[in-house]
C-alpha cells in the first residue's frame, strides 16, 4: 500500500527510534538505564490524581468536552498566567485548550503555513516544528543554534527573500535539548521582528519552570506588544508530570489561536473534560509542588555535573529544562558515539543530529531518572576505561 505523499518528506520520529533501540536491547537481556527521553519518572501528584478519579465518576463529564476547553479550564490558565508571568489573557479569545502542546504545535502549522511558505525553525529543535513544516508542504529555514550565540537564533542573516516568504517563527525556550534559557530583551527582539515582517511568532515553552541559579524564564508574552503577533504553548506534562494525560493549551494572539481553533475543530473533539478539571487542581496547587520537583532536577543537575567532569566530557551547563547537551569525543559521530554507549554500557541517550544539522556532534541526556540510577549510568561509561 502506498502512503500519502506528504509522509515521504517526514523522517522517522527520533524518539520512536530511540524506544526501538532501547526495546532490542531490552530484549538481549541489557539492563538499560534510559537517559534519552524526557519523561518524568515521578508519578503525578496525588491531588492531581484524587481529583481525576472524583470527576470521572460525574456524568456530566462523560459527554462531548467543548471543543476549545471549558470555560472553567481556560479561566483557570488566563489566572494562572496573570500570577506567574503578569500577563493578561482572554480567555475567551485568547486561550485553548490541546491534547498535549505537540498537537496544539503541529496544528498552528497546518492553520498557517501553505506549501511552499517557509518556516523559520531553529535547529537543534524539538523534531516536531520540522515534522509539522513537511507534512505542510512548508519548506523549513534552520536558524542556528550555536554555543557561541549562546543558543539563540541571529535573526539579521535570515536572507531577505526568505523572511517575505515566512508565516511562523518557532522558538523553545527554556530550550530543549541545549538547556539554554532566553531573557525578556530576546524575547522582545523575535517579537519586533515578527511584527516587522507580519510573521506568527510562537514559544514553545513546556519547560518554564524548570530553570537554575536563580534564573526564573519569562514569557514571550511579556514582551511589549507580544498578544499582537505571538503564541505561546504549554504543557502539564513536565511541570506536573503528567506526560500520559495529553492535556496542554496554547495562549496569546487572538488571530492565531482563532485559526488554530479551526483547525482542531475539525480534526479533533476536545480534551475530555475530567481531564481539564484535574488540570485545574494542577494550576491551582501547583507551587509547592513545582518548588519540590525543581530541588529535585537541581541535585541531579550537580550529579550529573559531577559525573560529565569526572569522564571529561565537554557539555553546555543548562540554565533551565531538565537535559544536557554534550559533545561526543573525538572519533565519534553521534550516532557512533550513542550506539557505543548502548551496546557497551546499557545506557541510552539522544543523538543530537537526530534535533538537526548542528546538532550533530552532541547527545542528549535527560534527568528524569533517580539519582541512583543517574549515577549508576556515569559509572557504566567510566568503567569504559
Amino acid at each position: 500500500m502506498k502512503q500519502a505523499r506528504r509522509l515521504d518528506n517526514a523522517p522517522p520520529y527520533l524518539f520512536v527510534e530511540i524506544e526501538e533501540n532501547i526495546k532490542k536491547a531490552l530484549e538481549n537481556g541489557v539492563d538499560v538505564i534510559n537517559l534519552g527521553i524526557g519523561d518524568p519518572d515521578m508519578p503525578t501528584p496525588y491531588f492531581v490524581v484524587r481529583k481525576m478519579a472524583e470527576a470521572i465518576n460525574n456524568p456530566v463529564y462523560h459527554a462531548y468536552p467543548e471543543y476549545d476547553g471549558s470555560m472553567e479550564f481556560r479561566c483557570a490558565v488566563a489566572q494562572h498566567y496573570k500570577k506567574r508571568f503578569g500577563v493578561d489573557l482572554d480567555p475567551e479569545t485568547e486561550v485553548v485548550a490541546l491534547l498535549g502542546s505537540k498537537e496544539g504545535i503541529a496544528h498552528i502549522f497546518f492553520a498557517l503555513v501553505n506549501e511552499g511558505d517557509f518556516t523559520l525553525v531553529p535547529d537543534p529543535e524539538y523534531p516536531v516544528y520540522e515534522l509539522a513544516t513537511a507534512l505542510t508542504g512548508g519548506v523549513p529555514y534552520h536558524m542556528p543554534l550555536t554555543s557561541g550565540n549562546g543558543f539563540f537564533p541571529d535573526l539579521s542573516i535570515i536572507p531577505k527573500e526568505v523572511v517575505k516568504r515566512s508565516k511562523i517563527l518557532f522558538v523553545n525556550y527554556p530550550n530543549n535539548p541545549t538547556g539554554a534559557v532566553a531573557d525578556l530583551k530576546q524575547f522582545q527582539s523575535i517579537v519586533d521582528f515578527g511584527l516587522k515582517h507580519d510573521i506568527v511568532v510562537c514559544n514553545d515553552n513546556a519547560y518554564s519552570e524548570f530553570t537554575y541559579d536563580g534564573i526564573k524564564a519569562p514569557s514571550i508574552l511579556m514582551a511589549d506588544n507580544a498578544k499582537d503577533i505571538a503564541v505561546e504553548f504549554h504543557s502539564f506534562s513536565k511541570s506536573y508530570n503528567m506526560t500520559g494525560w495529553r492535556l496542554g493549551f496554547a495562549v496569546g494572539n487572538k488571530d492565531a489561536i482563532s485559526k488554530l481553533k479551526k483547525m482542531k475543530n475539525n480534526i479533533d473533539s476536545g480534551v475530555f473534560t475530567a481531564i481539564q478539571v484535574a488540570g485545574i487542581e494542577a494550576l491551582k496547587g501547583c507551587e509547592k509542588f513545582v518548588e519540590g520537583m525543581q530541588k529535585i532536577y537541581a541535585r541531579r543537575r550537580n550529579i550529573a555535573i559531577n559525573g560529565l567532569q569526572k569522564l571529561g566530557l565537554e557539555f553546555e551547563l543548562p540554565r533551565g529544562a531538565f537535559y544536557f547537551w554534550i559533545k561526543v569525543p573525538k572519533g565519534y559521530t553521534s550516532k557512533t558515539y550513542t550506539q557505543m554507549l548502548l551496546d557497551k554500557t546499557g545506557v541510552a541517550v539522544a543523538p543530537g543530529n537526530g534535533y538537526g544539522e548542528y546538532g550533530e556532534g552532541y547527545i542528549r541526556i535527560s534527568l528524569t531518572i533517580s539519582d541512583e540510577r543517574l549515577k549508576e549510568a556515569f559509572e557504566r561509561i567510566r568503567n569504559l576505561g
